[in-house]
């Protein structure tokens, strides 16, 4: 009998653990896994999207921008000024070399790369925006320009983009009318490069132009040529002359030289000599000039 209620009572002990048990149910589907990449998009146009781990993702402070290249990328005054006083002595060498304007070759560069700033220059060294074509056997790189996944030139160094550059223009007889130009006519150069179809932006002659001016880029073509340099000084508007009103007088009905004279306080040999009149005789509906 005894054996039977301590039997009994293991038997509630147990059922009453088992109660107090809570099953926990999962809303996840079996093959759930947590995320651990993430796509980032550059901020430039015509980028593939790459591929960042959550881990590398950073935050990074705008910059102030003030300069839009034709790789959509901005750079600020200090960054193409850093750029020139980096390539200006292999600008004036290929000068030297191959009679490509000093100016050109920076103005391109700083257009075509952002000042070394876009993609192109970024990971194929390739600073001038230059494509495969049939005789390219070196290395290359896929970017989406005129077309989606172009083939580019790559570079191991920025030089060895310069100094293409210099043999791509040379090479080409499209270009043989740009060599016959004066040494540093800059600007028939920017509108034969376009003429001859470098690039497609019909407005790159302008802009091309426009940075050379702006950051005197010219005057590498000077010291090439060893001619005195003497930078353009924006024309200053004449100053205009305050306009100033003759006052006048109409004369009324009773009005003699010898009033008006008085009215006004100026001598009657005044009057007749401003309004060259040879006598005293005066109309109602006369303009003098008083003053």
């Amino acid at each position: 009998m005894i054996r039977k209620i301590i039997l009994l009572l293991i038997v509630l002990f147990a059922a009453s653990c088992t109660s107090r048990k809570v099953v926990i149910q999962t809303t996840r589907p079996k093959n759930y896994k947590p995320p651990t990449k993430v796509e980032v998009v550059k901020p430039i146009e015509n980028t593939n999207p790459i591929v960042i781990s959550i881990d590398t993702i950073k935050t990074a402070e705008p910059k102030t921008e003030i300069l839009e290249a034709t790789t959509r990328v901005k750079v600020t005054t200090e960054m193409v000024l850093a750029y020139i006083d980096s390539y200006k002595a292999i600008a004036k060498n290929n000068m030297v070399q191959y009679g490509i304007p000093s100016s050109i070759c920076l103005g391109q560069g700083i257009l075509e790369s952002g000042a070394g700033t876009g993609p192109l220059s970024a990971i194929a060294n390739n600073h001038f925006g230059i494509k495969c074509h049939q005789d390219w056997n070196g290395p290359s790189v896929k970017y989406d320009d005129d077309a989606a996944q172009e083939c580019f030139r790559k570079y191991n160094q920025a030089s060895e983009s310069y100094n293409d550059h210099a043999l791509f223009l040379k090479s080409r007889k499209w270009y043989d009318p740009l060599f016959k130009l004066e040494k540093d006519d800059y600007k028939g150069w920017a509108k034969g490069l376009k003429a001859a179809g470098y690039a497609t932006d019909p407005k790159y002659p302008e802009k091309l132009i426009g940075i050379i001016e702006r950051y005197h880029l010219d005057q590498y073509d000077a010291e090439v040529l060893g001619k005195e340099y003497v930078a353009p000084v924006a024309p200053v508007a004449p100053i205009s002359q305050p306009v100033v009103k003759k006052k006048e007088y109409e004369i009324v009905k009773g009005d003699t030289m010898y009033s008006i004279s008085k009215k006004f306080n100026i001598s009657i040999d005044d009057l007749k000599a401003k309004n060259n009149i040879p006598d005293n005789t005066i109309s109602v509906g006369q303009v003098l000039i008083i003053e």
